[in-house]
């Protein structure tokens, strides 16, 4: 029964749609214009991009939101993150690479990723493929081999603006409505005084709180939220 719970939970995957602007609408029109709507890939343009900025701004949404759009249009895209120890071999049949965590990268993954980089943007076959790679910090910034780290920044470069409390409630709201359920202004009072007000954080102890309410068929209540914290 605790599995079927946490199965007929409404929480989806990350989307651009789901993506709530604020600040950032410059690379969100960007990106949304960039996947399109099944338009052919030559037709878009294949300049690298690069987004930063700190924990919590949505970094990794944006980059999976992009990924779930290209692979719903039949596209097959290369990913990387630091948690893959032994990322594959450049694939001549993706059509994008999208590399998230790059600042964090380890002397193989920084390999592996020069190498997807040069041989996307100058493939031996083919058109140039776009790569979408993110990080923590500016390019300038980046603690990386320099080959690889001039290379992020030669494109469009882009910083992730943090939302300020009011978006951040917005986005609690939106993505509860999501998984249908009630989030009340008193739980997010609790959730936001008591906890890390990162926005990613915050996600996940939404995600926490949906799967223990479902699996005790009971409203979020800031009672549920204590007896979740006190027992999981």
């Amino acid at each position: 029964m605790k599995q079927l719970a946490l199965d007929i939970s409404m929480a989806s995957s990350p989307t651009l749609s789901r993506f709530f602007v604020g600040p950032n609408e410059a690379l969100i029109d960007y990106l949304r214009h960039w996947v399109g709507d099944g338009c052919a890939q030559t037709a878009r343009s294949p300049v690298p991009t690069y987004l930063w900025g700190e924990s919590g701004s949505g970094k990794t949404h944006l980059l999976k939101a992009v990924r779930q759009a290209l692979q719903e249009q039949g596209t097959m895209v290369g990913w990387m993150d630091a948690s893959m120890p032994f990322p594959p071999l450049f694939d001549e049949r993706w059509a994008a690479v999208l590399m998230d965590d790059v600042d964090i990268y380890t002397p193989l993954q920084q390999a592996r990723a020069f190498n997807w980089f040069v041989n996307a943007t100058s493939p031996a076959t083919g058109s140039p493929r776009w790569v979408l790679a993110a990080g923590q910090l500016p390019p300038a910034d980046l603690k990386l081999r320099e080959d690889l780290r001039t290379r992020l920044g030669w494109g469009h470069v882009f910083q992730l603006q943090l939302l300020d409390e009011t978006a951040r409630r917005a986005v609690l709201r939106q993505e509860a409505e999501a998984r249908g359920v009630f989030l009340g202004d008193d739980v997010m009072d609790y959730m936001l005084k008591r906890f890390s007000r990162d926005l990613g954080s915050l996600m996940q102890l939404l995600d926490m709180l949906d799967g223990f309410a479902l699996r005790n068929k009971r409203a979020i209540t800031i009672p549920l939220l204590k007896t979740m914290l006190e027992t999981e």
